[in-house]
């Protein structure tokens, strides 16, 4: 089978034990304002514009087949809504100005990317993790790829934002050994208003995992839930649950340069970036509730 791919990181540090690659794949029901891949929102391949690079030879409008592209002052003008992903203005153009946001790989393709780096996974107790956008949107996809991880041997991560559809949850989940697993705000209302996403639908998808499996991942987001109060609801749901870990990550804007690719002006410019010093005290309080905090 194929997935849509958007990157494959190698040597990742950060998202789960020891060293990692890390599968990104396209596709994601939610819209997080300070999201870092917005070119995972929604399906399809995007059309993505490095201007530093551009030359303006106009080849790309030339070659277009919908009429995405016309050319002003020397310079590729966007009508993103007509794109059809073909590609054929990324080959034609001579200066690597343009990508398209993901590409169509077979499960096999990938796989033997991942054994690249067996012997590291090996010397650190890493693996492959699988991550998004929503992985298990392509669900039958995931799943053939991490039955192929699983004869291998590998250690198998998927960070999801829960807001998926169940069965592809539960039909992946024996493949799975970690689940990192998003929980944004303990509120459903200030989810749904925030995120669009559906609360409900997140937490059923967690009470069916096992809990030794999960690693409850919080990205703290300024003027969403950078607040003590907010935080310490969701240290006590998961331990309600069970989970013992939290990972709190620090909002960042390292994505910022993906919405100008994408033409689209960043929708969290008002927020500061938060270092781990800021989240001191909020790890301190989750460590005295008894959660192991990362």
């Amino acid at each position: 089978m194929k997935l849509s791919v958007m990157e494959i990181q190698r040597f990742a540090l950060h998202d789960g034990p020891g060293i990692r690659t890390t599968v990104f794949l396209q596709g994601c029901p939610l819209r997080c304002p300070w999201c870092a891949n917005p070119e995972s929102q929604a399906g399809g391949k995007k059309l993505m514009y490095l201007q530093k690079r551009c030359i303006g030879c106009g080849r790309c409008a030339a070659v277009c087949p919908s009429g995405c592209i016309t050319t002003e002052d020397g310079r590729p003008i966007f009508n993103r809504s007509l794109c059809i992903g073909c590609g054929k203005c990324v080959e034609a153009c001579p200066a690597g100005a343009l990508r398209l946001s993901s590409r169509d790989m077979e499960t096999s393709e990938i796989l033997s990317v991942l054994l690249r780096d067996r012997s590291y996974y090996r010397n650190t107790g890493g693996g492959i993790t699988v991550s998004g956008g929503e992985p298990f949107l392509q669900g039958r996809g995931l799943k053939e790829l991490l039955a192929l991880c699983k004869a291998e041997g590998l250690h198998t991560a998927v960070e999801t934002t829960g807001n998926t559809p169940t069965e592809n949850i539960q039909a992946c989940e024996p493949l799975i050994d970690l689940f990192l697993f998003d929980v944004k705000h303990p509120d459903p209302v200030r989810f749904k208003e925030v995120t669009g996403g559906d609360h409900a639908l997140v937490l059923h998808n967690l009470t069916l995992l096992p809990p030794q499996k999960v690693v409850l991942r919080v990205p703290v987001i300024p003027g969403f839930n950078f607040d003590e109060q907010v935080l310490g609801d969701l240290f006590r749901l998961a331990l309600s649950y069970g989970i013992r870990r939290v990972d709190l990550l620090p909002y960042h804007t390292l994505g910022r340069g993906k919405y100008e690719q994408l033409g689209r002006a960043y929708p969290y410019d008002e927020a500061k970036p938060l270092s781990r010093k800021d989240l001191e005290s909020a790890k301190a309080m989750g460590e005295a509730l008894g959660l192991v905090m990362g």
